[in-house]
């Protein structure tokens, strides 16, 4: 999903993730109509979703960052005498996934910005989802890590999981994404294939510019 700030790309995400009820319409997840769902029942149902400023718990440990996201009993592990194994085991695979497992029980405020964006991607995995919308991905972070995290999109969905992108990043978007939708003022400017959208005249006027 792409389009100039302000076009309401990261209002649709608040929309569709239950952060924002609609005014009007209808959110559909696997025919499910999720219209007006918190955000705890839309994860619940197979859909999670990132922030463009990461959202970690700067007092926990990146474990219990972790356990947090869990699909079973998030806070209520941190509350009793241990975190649950089966949901230990399931972030240390997580973190071990992005490389990060080494700094489990570091503080989160100890994270350098690209380490926090790698918790963040790992923690909304920790409750299965079928779905994920990633906000900005790219934002801040270096070519190596960027890399990085293309490649564990593009592993996440070969095994089925669909991956729903607000960027501003051309180059991720085009070799990432096998369709594009284009947003300007709260509306659907135009949609189609990264082929189609490169030379779609109207999206080149209002978004893209012409060379």
């Amino acid at each position: 999903m792409i389009g100039p700030n302000g076009a309401g790309k990261t209002t649709a995400f608040d929309v569709i993730s239950g952060v924002l009820a609609p005014d009007s319409g209808s959110v559909y997840l696997d025919g499910t109509d999720i219209s007006g769902w918190l955000p705890h029942r839309v994860t619940r149902q197979g859909l999670s979703r990132t922030f463009q400023i990461t959202r970690a718990l700067g007092d926990l440990t990146v474990l219990e960052n972790m356990v947090v996201g869990s699909p079973t009993s998030g806070w209520r592990s941190l509350l009793g005498s241990r975190i649950l194994q089966r949901e230990e085991d399931r972030a240390m695979d997580l973190l071990r996934f992005v490389g990060i497992d080494r700094l489990a029980n570091e503080p989160a405020d100890s994270l350098s910005y690209g380490q926090k964006k790698l918790l963040e991607f790992a923690s909304v995995l920790m409750p299965e989802p079928r779905m994920i919308m990633l906000d900005e991905p790219a934002g801040g972070v270096n070519p190596a890590l960027l890399e990085r995290i293309m490649d564990y999109i593009r592993e996440l969905n070969r095994t089925g999981m669909t991956f729903l992108i607000v960027e501003h990043n051309m180059d991720v978007v085009m070799n990432l994404c096998s369709s594009i939708v284009v947003m300007a003022h709260g509306e659907v400017l135009a949609r189609g294939t990264p082929e189609v959208i490169r030379e779609d005249d109207t999206v080149l006027d209002a978004y893209l510019g012409r060379v």
